[in-house]
């Protein structure tokens, strides 16, 4: 997976993740990819329900250690 831009949210808590990668999705082309590296337990859902609301496509979420890891591509 080619990640095209990479936004570092952690020690961040809701809802500074999902709006930096809001405005970081802004500055990216469609179909490019967003990897965003939280540390909020919170971001899971949230970037979930953002994905829904905003048409971004969430492709992975995952949990290394106490970081989440989230993969969006811009629509």
């Amino acid at each position: 997976m080619n990640i095209d831009t990479e936004l570092d949210a952690r020690g961040l808590n809701c809802p500074l993740p999902i709006l930096k990668a809001k405005k970081a999705l802004t500055k990216m082309s469609s179909g490019q990819l967003l990897k965003v590296i939280a540390t909020d337990p919170g971001s899971m859902r949230d970037f979930q329900a953002f994905a829904k609301q905003t048409g971004n496509e969430l492709i992975e979420q995952q949990t290394v250690g106490e970081e989440f890891i989230h993969v969006l591509r811009r629509r």
